[in-house]
């Protein structure tokens, strides 16, 4: 079955002009969230990010709600006494009838409120919230799934507190609850079974069915339509939390996903076509670094190298100057993330590197979480030795530059055979025996827990990079997330992402995909595919991605092995390129910070937001979204000094020709940037609080022909002929 998307609704130009007016003043939005204040995954990364402009828009009337985690809350959140007078009573009466529910500020940009309640508080309730669940919809939940368990927990806490909330107002109030994802779904359907004044939105960001299936080495893509999903989720025990997501997303009045393969996946899984796919963005300013990305990223790689220095003593026979850093980095899933594919291809790229003689050696970093018992003692010894040689270094720097400083006192020109004497010479020979080794850089910077059956080293092991002299290609697996604090590798994530070259993200399954976004809004070249939503969002606003440091692998109309040869290609010819070319590379990339931007994608979820107000609430909220442009989708143009072929954008060959070195000489930094700012409009500004608005019409949701519509095709395009 052929995957179609919209080029329409996915497009900046699909929201041409955003001049409606809506009227919130009497409105009260909670976005509740398993992973509010709580980082556990991309979900985080969304409402942290989003938090500010929705707070832009709602003001007072914005509240996040999550679970009370007393680690989390100590660094992350200021509690104080509720300023609304009905959620301080709401509050009140809860935490009165048995309950621990928390109310703060949590400490990001845009300062959102937060209420917090505590699972664990109310455990006692959980076999007669099982029975009434049972009971109401039919959804038994095993004892044993803790993560179901407070699932369930979680989702009547929250039906409680929006209950009571409704209770607690003077006048009929106009509530709107958005629910991510299937662990904070359960209050949505309890809201819907209880006929609360409150109207709803469920976002999926990616489906429960489709992750299993994908990590259990399925031909997913080409057999959505034919999956028994009971069957199928009945097999990996996972039925209750499927049906669970099932529900939220027939019971919610607005359905939305993340992209539009997601849309596509939860169409045949779920059996509902999302009202409107919301793409996710990140707050471009907290990254911008205007032309100083540039100067970051040198600094950041020099830290990186000083790491590397430690990590390959004794055998560090390869230039620094000429290494590049690639990484991956993401949940530890083998298969879903790529990473059993870029080690397929960093091997066959070793070869390439091998018999071309090439002078560049390729260090990859594989940063996923797993279970280790600490670090490896090689490494962290490593790490000893370079600062041992650097101090002996420095010391005796300072004796050399005294007495070289004495002698022109005294006019004279030293004897350099004299500055150093024999204890300088006895210093610096015991630091280089210091060096010697007698096994392999490890490619593991941790002991783990299950080495024998660890899925990338066991891969490692079959391919055979074992960090080697002659091998060109080095793997350094960090299973662990990075922090200023580690005595390894003292980075954050920020900060190591800015002093790589190329993150690579071959995912088979992705429905969004924060990292390689990160990248370019910090102006990092990267892989991505054509099964992810960011891949397939950049895809269709960018005509040549590739010349603009986005690399899109096709795994959605090749095979396992197609895909690693193409995406062996892209790794050797970014190793082909030069200084100049990738610091070219890197300045384009920068410049698409502003299609990732929430100024722009954030219009999205207030389209959400307003739908799902009008219809549960028709008497009071009117709104008729605008009519599809004739623009057939927004494209960056291939930049200005690019060759007009694209064959002519990627190198054939190993090796560059004249020509293209010619092209380089036409590139124009600041023109370049010039017309690509004329190719995007400018951030709109929210409609604070403005009266009126446009009549709403019920067949807009009814699968119309306008962007809204549960269809979601104005006009179909196949990946194919994308």
């Amino acid at each position: 079955m052929p995957l179609t998307r919209s080029v329409s609704v996915t497009s900046l130009s699909g929201l041409d002009e955003w001049d409606e007016e809506f009227d919130l003043e009497d409105a009260v939005l909670f976005e509740i969230a398993w992973e509010v204040a709580n980082k556990v995954g991309g979900i985080y990364t969304v409402i942290q990010t989003k938090a500010r402009l929705t707070s832009e828009e709602w003001g007072e009337n914005y509240f996040l709600v999550g679970p009370y985690t007393e680690s989390n809350v100590r660094t992350q959140v200021e509690l104080i006494e509720p300023t609304n007078g009905v959620l301080r009573r709401t509050i009140d009466k809860m935490n009165a009838s048995g309950c621990k529910v928390y109310f703060g500020r949590w400490l990001i940009e845009g300062s959102p409120y937060v209420v917090l309640i505590d699972v664990g508080f109310t455990a006692w309730s959980l076999d007669r919230w099982k029975s009434e669940l049972w009971e109401s919809c039919a959804i038994g939940v095993p004892w044993f799934d803790r993560e179901a368990n407070d699932a369930v927990l979680f989702g009547f806490l929250t039906a409680w507190l929006l209950g009571e909330f409704a209770a607690q107002c003077d006048e009929p109030p106009c509530i709107l609850a958005h629910f991510h994802e299937w662990l904070a779904g359960l209050g949505l359907v309890l809201c819907r079974n209880r006929r609360l004044p409150v109207a709803t939105i469920f976002t999926t960001h990616a489906t429960l069915l489709g992750r299993y299936l994908c990590a259990g080495n399925v031909d997913f893509y080409n057999n959505l339509s034919q999956f028994n999903v009971d069957k199928e989720a009945g097999d990996r025990q996972i039925y209750h939390r499927y049906c669970i997501e099932r529900a939220a997303a027939h019971c919610t009045h607005v359905f939305t996903t993340v992209s539009q393969i997601t849309a596509i996946e939860a169409e045949h899984l779920l059996k509902r076509k999302p009202d409107l796919v919301t793409p996710n963005g990140l707050n471009v300013k907290k990254f911008s670094a205007m032309h100083e990305f540039q100067n970051l990223h040198a600094q950041s790689k020099a830290r990186i190298q000083e790491f590397v220095r430690g990590h390959f003593y004794g055998h560090l026979d390869f230039n620094l100057d000429k290494c590049l850093f690639f990484f991956i980095a993401g949940r530890y899933e083998f298969c879903n993330k790529g990473a059993d594919i870029f080690l397929e291809a960093l091997a066959r790229l070793n070869y390439l590197l091998r018999v071309n003689h090439s002078e560049v050696t390729v260090v990859a970093f594989f940063i996923m979480p797993a279970r280790t018992n600490n670090f490896n003692v090689e490494t962290l010894k490593g790490q000893a030795v370079r600062k041992q040689l650097w101090d002996t270094a420095h010391a005796v720097k300072e004796k050399f530059g005294k007495k070289l400083y004495e002698s022109l006192l005294v006019g004279q020109l030293p004897d350099v055979s004299k500055m150093l004497d024999k204890e300088d010479f006895t210093m610096m020979k015991r630091a280089i025996f210091s060096t010697q080794r007698h096994s392999q850089p490890p490619v593991c910077t941790h002991n783990m827990l299950e080495d024998s059956s660890d899925p990338i080293l066991t891969c490692i092991r079959r391919i055979g990079l074992f960090n080697g002299s002659a091998d060109r290609v080095k793997v350094i697996f960090h299973p662990e997330f990075l922090s200023s604090t580690s005595p390894l590798l003292p980075m954050d994530y920020e900060e190591f992402v800015r002093g790589c070259h190329l993150g690579v993200f071959p995912s088979y399954y992705e429905p969004w995909g924060y990292t390689p976004a990160e990248c370019t809004v910090m102006g990092i070249p990267s892989v991505s595919t054509n099964l992810s939503g960011f891949g397939c969002f950049m895809e269709e606003h960018i005509a040549d991605p590739s010349a603009y440091g986005i690399y899109i692998l096709d795994r959605r109309f090749r095979s396992i092995d197609e895909s690693c040869h193409q995406l062996t290609s892209f790794l050797f010819q970014f190793c082909q390129q030069s200084r100049r070319q990738r610091i070219i590379q890197r300045n384009r990339t920068e410049r698409l910070s502003d299609l990732l931007d929430w100024r722009y994608l954030g219009r999205y979820y207030i389209s959400a937001r307003h739908m799902a107000l009008a219809k549960a609430f028709p008497d009071t909220y009117c709104y008729e979204p605008q009519e599809p442009p004739s623009t057939q989708g927004f494209r960056y143009p291939r930049p200005a000094s690019v060759p007009p072929s694209p064959a002519l954008s990627r190198h054939s060959s190993p090796h560059h020709s004249e020509a293209e070195d010619e092209d380089d000489e036409r590139y124009d930094e600041d023109l370049e940037a010039e017309k690509d700012r004329q190719n995007i409009r400018q951030p709109f500004s929210l409609p604070l609080r403005n009266k009126g608005a446009l009549p709403y019409s019920m067949a807009a949701s009814e699968g119309d022909g306008s962007p809204w519509s549960n269809s979601l095709v104005t006009e179909k395009l196949t990946l194919a002929e994308h």
